[in-house]
């Protein structure tokens, strides 16, 4: 029964680690059957081709940005680089002062000034709203697209307008191309309309249709924008903060948008904040306000409120950047280093490979089995990451995986040697395994652990380039120490009690004999009896490999023994 506990122990993590592979390819076809995942792992720009842009952030005072603003920042940018119909683009922040923007293929030019330009936040009162339909039912009743705009319309107002919110300022022309304005459409665009004009333009979420009138003042009016509750009602709200020329400003447009509610003029006593282009938020005016304190209510949840107030309080800041780099990595050269980072993991693996066998035969077998094993679980889990973290693989991150084929065989190296260890002590090589387990295991979870924080300071203090090794070396570092648990040991304690194994082969890599599993105790060898010659020279060669193989200690204790018989041998000599 003893002898039988680990071999049905091994047999039971062998199916846990089966169980743990099936597990990860479900979830993976899970991914791969809603269409959010791929059998292949996701490539950075410098593999698939594309542009990057470094952009370092530019303040007033010189003073760094806060993270809120660089994440504000990055998230209007990824707005509008979605808004140019750029798909799969990764908008992120770096070092406290850089918005790295990442676009598969070439950015034009115009996609360029779309990233680099400041964020823009206007206020324009709403001359009209509607639902954003582009259609309508004829007499025959079908649904009917509107026709296109015609060039030829005019495009003049009939009178002068007065103010903002006069409806002179729709025209002929702006009237059938706001009926035929298509929200969804992504080039339908207004970042860079004409600050003296109407616009023409949607929400952000599609579902409403505007035309606005002329901008009458700039985000830079607002000092500060915070959401809290209304100390009367509770509801959550948005307050701003005007400063000295923007409470003036706002003051008239209150008063005339207020005036046109008690008119019943509905839509024009909306005000509508236009953030590139797009309307963040249209509130109804319900008092003429002077001090320069506005606050909208709705109806706001917590989220949806702080949301609003960052979207006010950052758009309307100067933050400006200039670009720190911008480089383009076409598609075949990105091709060409995977193709040079994937023949430089196969000449490592047959480094590997042919090392594992010359020094230790068959055993070397279950390191390559091991590594493929390996190979298996961090393929499919960079597939899952790619699909829930967003994580592409770069050439850097092909580096990591390159080089923790060379860690991983260390740990299988190590064990190797402490089974060898025991087996040249004189045990059994069943004993030898698990003694030999119980020594390295602790050697490997120290280095191991040393490799995982480096993995995690590199990760922490390096730039974007290197996080990929990092991530990688990291990654693979926990799945080697996994597989040491769950497949090498096992699949040793499995060999030991074949006949190959078990037996000490010579081609297994476990011969006592060659090993010099000399030893009747650990400081004293066998001797040579007579009707063995033919044999002495065999063993003298095992006696002077364990005689390497002896720690510092043993030597000295064995030197201590031998001058203790030598002075026991003189004394009988004198007797």
């Amino acid at each position: 029964m003893a002898s039988s506990s680990p071999v049905r122990h091994a047999w039971k993590v062998l199916l846990s680690l089966l169980i743990v592979t099936a597990a990860l390819f479900g979830v993976n076809t899970v991914g791969v059957m809603l269409g959010k995942s791929s059998w292949m792992p996701e490539l950075a720009l410098d593999l698939q081709g594309g542009t990057q842009i470094v952009l370092g952030a530019v303040t007033e005072d010189g003073a760094d940005p806060t993270q809120e603003q660089l994440d504000q920042a990055a998230a209007i940018i990824r707005q509008r680089v979605d808004a140019a119909g750029v798909a799969e683009a990764d908008v992120t922040t770096e070092g406290g002062r850089n918005i790295v923007v990442q676009i598969p293929g070439t950015a034009d030019e115009e996609t360029r000034a779309r990233i680099q330009a400041s964020a823009q936040l206007e206020f324009r009162p709403v001359l009209y709203a509607g639902d954003p339909a582009t259609e309508f039912v004829g007499e025959d009743g079908n649904a009917t697209p509107y026709p296109t705009p015609d060039p030829s319309a005019n495009d003049v107002p009939t009178a002068e307008p007065t103010d903002g919110s006069d409806m002179a300022w729709i025209t002929e022309k702006l009237q059938s191309e706001f009926l035929a304005f298509d929200c969804a459409d992504p080039e339908n665009t207004a970042a860079d309309a004409p600050e003296d004009e109407p616009l023409i333009t949607c929400d952000e979420t599609g579902t409403a249709k505007y035309i606005l009138g002329p901008m009458e003042l700039s985000g830079d009016a607002i000092d500060d924008a915070t959401s809290g509750r209304d100390p009367q009602t509770g509801a959550w709200t948005v307050n701003l903060v005007l400063d000295g020329n923007g409470t003036e400003v706002f003051g008239n447009i209150s008063q005339r948008l207020y005036q046109n509610k008690l008119d019943g003029l509905s839509p024009r006593d909306q005000f509508a904040f236009v953030l590139d282009g797009k309307v963040i938020s249209a509130p109804q005016m319900n008092a003429a306000i002077l001090n320069g304190k506005p606050s909208i209510s709705g109806s706001f949840t917590q989220e949806t409120s702080e949301t609003l107030a960052d979207q006010l309080k950052y758009g309307a800041l100067p933050l400006s950047f200039t670009t720190e780099s911008s480089d383009t990595v076409s598609a075949t050269l990105g091709t060409q280093q995977l193709q040079v980072g994937l023949i430089a993991g196969l000449i490592g693996l047959a480094l590997v490979a042919v090392y594992s066998l010359l020094s230790y035969r068959a055993l070397g077998s279950v390191i390559i089995a091991s590594i493929a094993v390996m190979g298996v679980l961090t393929y499919i889990i960079v597939c899952i990451l790619a699909w829930r973290l967003g994580f592409r693989l770069s050439l850097a991150g092909v580096a990591g995986l390159i080089v923790s084929i060379g860690f991983t065989a260390d740990s299988f190296i190590v064990y190797f040697e402490r089974i060898r260890d025991e087996l040249r002590d004189g045990k059994s090589i069943t004993g030898a395994v698990e003694d030999g387990w119980g020594r390295a295991k602790r050697t490997i979870y120290i280095s191991k652990s040393i490799n995982i924080l480096a993995a995690v300071v590199l990760y922490i203090l390096a730039d974007s380039t290197v996080k990929g090794f990092a991530f990688t070396l990291g990654l693979t570092t926990l799945i080697d120490v996994f597989i040491f648990v769950i497949f090498t040991h096992p699949v040793m304690q499995l060999l030991a009690r074949t006949r190959f194994f078990g037996g000490g082969h010579k081609l297994s890599g476990l011969d006592p004999e060659a090993l010099g599993a000399v030893y009747r105790t650990r400081t004293q060898y066998r001797q040579v009896t007579p009707g063995t010659a033919g044999r002495a020279a065999k063993n003298t060669r095992s006696r002077a490999e364990a005689e390497r193989r002896q720690t510092i200690a043993e030597r000295k204790r064995a030197e201590a023994l031998a001058g203790d018989r030598s002075t026991d041998a003189g004394s009988e000599g004198e007797r």
